[in-house]
């Protein structure tokens, strides 16, 4: 082959080696402290790349929602006609229906006091007694005052008898003179008799007598002890009538009417008693908005006065009516099931404290109600659970 001339020029500028010549050749020198080796940073690489392949599937997943078209599971209710009862519920207590508080008439020291806690006394009979010392000398004193006026009436009678039988023989002055001295020692007589009544009473009044027949409660004084007339000093009730006294908020005053029947469960009892409204108050106390109502039992009991009572009050009963659970009821409306599809449907109810709320238009009876509104959308796909 014929060599150009540019070709004898790079082969005049190589050196040529000896093979039998030791020629050490440069090494060749990789700075370890400022790169890796390949394989480790082919190693450092991959959690980057998986993380990003996670996110991207999650932002797919969140756009797309492939979930959202299966079907959720609900429990759900085939809707029938049935008695339904809407009762309200309070608490009251035991009270007797003829209470006195029986407080003194005068103020003073109390001085006898026969009775305890829980003793049954007779219309009539003694119940304290207040110190009347001071009373009885008051009308002793009275007396004596009347007892004068009538030695000065019996005078003014013998004066006039006397005139009277002198006739023509005295002066007709001295004759009105006598008859103006009886009439008043005769109004004399009247006045101190007033003022000796006057003071019976007023000792009268220091003995405390039983208005009623009943028993003893609350008794909160002892004998020494200084009262007035506005300390209570015991309550007499007749515990052959007892009541429940309650009261019951004024959102729900206008439901609660005389007659209506009750069911009366007492405080550590497992049985009931029936029983009815026997007074619903005419006014709301302002303080409380409270309205004071009494229930009175069917057949008599025995319970300590005070004793807390649960009491149902039966406000309205129905022998066919459609009820949905209050869970159940979303604002205004529910949801029913029809082909798989929950729809919400417009309802209206009694709103009422219960479980269950009586549904009065909306519901048919054979349709299928979802038991919890908040579990399922209007238009979404679900699958029946019967519960």
């Amino acid at each position: 082959m014929t060599k150009t001339s540019s070709d004898q020029a790079r082969e005049a500028s190589v050196p040529t080696v000896d093979a039998s010549e030791n020629v050490r050749l440069p090494a060749l020198q990789i700075d370890m402290s400022t790169s890796d080796p390949p394989s480790l940073s082919k190693w450092r690489i991959w959690p980057w790349a998986v993380a990003l392949l996670v996110a991207v599937v999650l932002v797919a997943a969140i756009y797309l929602q492939p979930w959202s078209n299966a079907p959720v599971s609900v429990e759900a209710e085939r809707v029938e006609l049935a008695p339904a009862t809407r009762v309200l519920a309070v608490n009251g207590r035991i009270a007797a229906q003829h209470t006195v508080d029986i407080r003194a008439l005068v103020a003073g020291t109390l001085r006898d006091l026969p009775l305890a806690e829980g003793d049954s006394v007779q219309q009539g009979d003694l119940l304290a007694r207040v110190d009347a010392a001071s009373q009885q000398a008051i009308l002793r004193q009275a007396v004596a005052g009347l007892d004068a006026a009538l030695v000065a009436e019996a005078r003014a009678q013998d004066a006039l008898n006397r005139a009277e039988a002198l006739g023509p023989n005295i002066a007709r002055t001295e004759r009105d003179a006598a008859e103006r001295t009886l009439l008043t020692a005769a109004q004399e007589v009247a006045r101190a008799t007033a003022q000796v009544d006057q003071a019976q009473v007023q000792l009268d009044k220091h003995l405390l007598r039983a208005p009623m027949a009943g028993t003893v409660l609350g008794l909160t004084v002892e004998p020494g002890q200084t009262i007035d007339t506005s300390t209570v000093l015991m309550t007499v009730a007749n515990l052959d009538q007892l009541i429940v006294v309650t009261n019951v908020d004024e959102a729900y005053a206008m439901q609660i009417k005389a007659g209506q029947s009750a069911v009366l469960q007492l405080s550590g009892e497992a049985s009931t008693h029936l029983g009815k409204v026997s007074f619903v108050s005419q006014q709301v106390d302002a303080d409380t908005g409270g309205l004071a109502v009494e229930l009175s039992f069917d057949s008599p009991i025995r319970a300590p006065v005070g004793l807390t009572v649960s009491t149902n009050i039966v406000i309205d009963e129905r022998q066919d009516a459609i009820t949905a659970p209050r869970a159940a009821i979303d604002g205004e409306a529910v949801f029913v099931v029809t082909d798989g599809i929950a729809t919400r449907r417009p309802v209206t109810v009694i709103d009422w404290p219960a479980g269950r709320l009586i549904v009065t238009d909306g519901l048919e009876p054979g349709d299928v109600l979802v038991l919890d509104a908040a579990a399922v959308t209007d238009g979404q796909a679900v699958r029946v659970l019967v519960p």
